[in-house]
């Protein structure tokens, strides 16, 4: 099997949103978004397109654009993280942990506007330690441990599994 280049990946439209926000601390908002478009950096309409439509999504952003990325409330880098990945115009999009280190009312509003993305086109993989939270806004989930699958299925399913709801959801 060949093996792609970063690069050829964001062009088959899979884009990956890391753990631990990893936005670059020393440039601006604006210009950590505008890494995100790399690859749509000749299309000058597009990036553009992209960049207003990552904003509607995020409006904080967009008053925080000249503001360095590192100053940023972790809340705020998580969101930019997500949109920097957004930028690309994924097809599908692999989002780690998006609620390590938030404060719940953060995590409730960043999932409603991940349940917007997936509603507007973009697919969705969200690993996350937070099963509660991710099996509620999830079409699908699947229940890792160590590595191996152990339950899978309709998100409704799982979180109705008397094995999922006592092992993983905390709940008796």
């Amino acid at each position: 099997m060949e093996r792609l280049k970063p690069n050829q990946i964001v062009q088959k439209g899979i884009v990956h949103c890391p753990e631990g926000r990893r936005v670059f601390s020393q440039l601006t908002v604006f210009e950590n978004l505008k890494m995100g478009g790399y690859l749509c950096r000749r299309d000058q309409r597009k990036l553009k397109e992209s960049l207003n439509r990552v904003m509607e999504y995020f409006p904080v952003l967009r008053d925080r654009k000249k503001q360095k990325a590192g100053s940023l409330s972790g809340g705020e880098q998580q969101m930019l993280a997500i949109a920097r990945a957004l930028v690309a115009d994924p097809k599908l999009l692999l989002i780690d942990e998006a609620s390590l280190g938030l404060a719940p009312l953060l995590i409730a509003d960043l999932m409603k506007i991940i349940q917007r993305i997936n509603q507007d086109g973009t697919s969705i993989l969200l690993v996350e330690q937070n099963a509660r939270m991710a099996l509620s806004i999830a079409h699908y989930g699947y229940v890792l441990e160590t590595g191996k699958i152990v339950f899978h299925g309709k998100s409704d399913d799982l979180c109705r599994d008397e094995r999922v709801v006592q092992s993983y959801l905390g709940m008796t």
